[in-house]
């Protein structure tokens, strides 16, 4: 599945495979590519978040058994940092207890050993269906603003601005609902799910180090705009406005 560029070229999905076994690696990275996928692979969990630290895929591939840290404990991580689609390689079958943990943090598995073709179907079914939620490139909000959150960056004005995992996390969940509300508790859940006793003043905060970051005039908002009562909402130029 090709996504339209910012030249009405075809963009070929992003996609992370993470597997201790480097003949796996090497072999679904070949068909992966063969396919048009843009492939990069981690050995591990470790190396796989470390990968996330510098751009999201869209799509990862985990395998279930790994050493350092296994595949389950790797999506949890993955998806408190970003609400990225996950599939996973996996040697249990649907009659297993573990396959209900894994519904809470994959969007798909396929069992080992896996048969390519299925698992490139469920791929592209996985992208078709939330694919399209967040832009793989950039994310043009108005002349003045661009956001690149593959990369952790928004260009103001012309000029890059790092963006911090949390502020990265909250511009996701925004973007993913672009044009519509997203509740304050639903972006707490989203930048905060580990943290106890984390309250909606977390969200605040960081909404407003966002704003003095990304808008022309931090306190007269065009783009994350405040849904009083409620929560944020994240607008193009055209269709904003203070609030």
């Amino acid at each position: 599945m090709m996504s339209g560029g910012p030249n009405g070229l075809p963009v070929a999905p992003r996609i992370l495979v993470v597997d201790d076994d480097p003949n796996l690696l090497v072999v679904l990275a070949d068909q992966l590519r063969a396919d048009g996928f843009e492939v990069s692979t981690a050995r591990d969990g470790v190396e796989a978040l470390r990968r996330l630290e510098h751009a999201w895929p869209d799509l990862l591939v985990i395998d279930m058994m790994m050493p350092r840290m296994d595949g389950l404990t790797l999506a949890r991580e993955v998806k408190d940092r970003a609400d990225l689609p996950i599939i996973v390689l996996t040697a249990i079958d649907a009659g297993d207890n573990k396959a209900d943990l894994l519904e809470e943090v994959a969007e798909d598995y396929v069992t080992k050993p896996y048969h390519y073709p299925e698992l490139r179907a469920r791929i592209n079914r996985v992208l078709k269906r939330l694919g399209d939620k967040v832009p793989r490139q950039s994310l043009v909000l108005g002349p003045k603003l661009v956001l690149e959150l593959h990369r952790r960056e928004a260009i103001v004005a012309g000029h890059p601005v790092a963006l911090t995992p949390t502020e990265s996390r909250l511009l996701y969940a925004l973007a993913a609902n672009l044009g519509n509300t997203v509740t304050t508790e639903t972006l707490l859940a989203r930048g905060w799910a580990e943290t106890e006793d984390a309250d909606p003043s977390y969200v605040w905060v960081t909404m407003r180090r966002l704003r003095q970051k990304v808008e022309p005039e931090p306190n007269r908002p065009i783009h994350l705009l405040t849904v009083r009562g409620v929560g944020y909402r994240l607008v193009t130029t055209e269709a904003g406005g203070g609030e």
